[in-house]
Formats: C-alpha cells, structure tokens, sequence
C-alpha cells in the first residue's frame, strides 16, 4: 500500500537492552514492553521498522554476518509473542573510522530507503528512540520523534517540543502514537 505510515524504532535501549556493542545473538534480551509495542503499531496500521546505528561493526566489534543473526535473534523472540517487524536497516559506520556517511543517524538515507521500500508517509509516521539522533529524523522528515527518558528526565530541555516528546517508556511511547492515529485507516492485519 503507497503512503502507509511507519514507527521507526531504534534497537539498542528501545526494543532490546543495550549491553553496548552486542556481538552474540544469546544475549538479545526484550525490552519488557517491546512484544505488544509492535503488536499495537501493526494493528493500528503502520508498519513496525528498525533503523539501528551499527559502529560496533566499523570498530571490529562484530561482524555484518553476526549482526543478522542477532536481527533474526529479534524476529525470533518477537514472533513468539506473536509480533512482527516489517524491515530492518542499519548504519555499519563510524565517522572517526569509516568516514562521514549518510546513512548514520540522524542522517535520513535509512529511511528514505525504507520510504521508498514501502511508500512511507513520513508526515503520519514516528520515530522511536532512547538517543536525540534516533528522533531527530522526525524533524527533518515531517513526522514526530518520542525520546524514551531512559537517557533524558521529562522536563529535559529538548528541541522541536512541538515534534519531539519525551515518555517515560515505550508502553506510553506506543500510547501516544495509537492515539494520535485512531484506529487503522487500512482495514489491514500485519
């Protein structure tokens, strides 16, 4: 379907905890909200999207070959709580050691790519994450970011308030994004 809306959510510290630059696919471990979270976004009509920063690759630290078993680790366990993923993309870089490149969030090559993939309305979609550089695409793109205040308190100051909130979790992340959509538009199940 052209002009679906997205949840783009970030991966380490959003849907998985982040034990930093994880490198083994039995160490993925749920967020405890991420199952129903990308059950309600897909049942509310947008499709569920990853888009992960991956410098732990440019550093050595892992693999592109490990990095999608991990991926497929994520599918794994989100399957057996009955909830699916649409995409995932990732950025391998690292500025300081592969060079500037455009796919590095807050960069938006990932999502275009992704826009592109499904024909994405960036201006009904929202961006999901536990950094600035996770939501600051919403800005860019037209669309609205949630910064999870795992990292941030709620009354940080944060730029674009008006396109940038800040929650407490990703339960009342997944809350607000239901609320603004209504119930699905597509009369589609994921």
């Amino acid at each position: 379907m052209v002009n679906r809306p997205a949840v783009f959510f970030d991966r380490d510290g959003t849907l998985i905890d982040d034990p930093g630059y994880l490198n083994d696919p039995e160490g993925v471990r749920l967020k405890p909200d991420a199952i129903e979270s990308v059950r309600r976004v897909a049942a509310a009509g947008f499709l569920a999207i990853v888009v992960t920063n991956q410098s732990g690759i440019a550093r050595g630290l892992l693999t592109i070959e490990t990095y999608h078993a991990i991926e497929r680790r994520v599918d794994a366990l989100l399957a057996q709580g009955g909830a699916r993923l649409d995409a995932h993309y990732f950025c391998p870089h690292l500025p300081d050691i592969s060079g500037p490149c455009p796919c590095r969030k807050p960069g938006t090559q990932l999502f275009q790519q992704a826009a592109e993939q499904f024909g994405i309305d960036f201006t009904r979609s929202w961006w999901i994450g536990d950094k600035m550089r996770d939501v600051e695409p919403a800005v860019v793109l037209g669309g609205r970011g949630i910064l999870l205040a795992s990292r941030v308190r709620l009354d940080d100051d944060v730029p674009d308030r008006d396109l940038i909130v800040v929650t407490h979790d990703l339960r009342d992340a997944i809350d607000l994004v239901v609320k603004h959509h209504g119930p699905s538009r597509t009369g589609e199940s994921e």
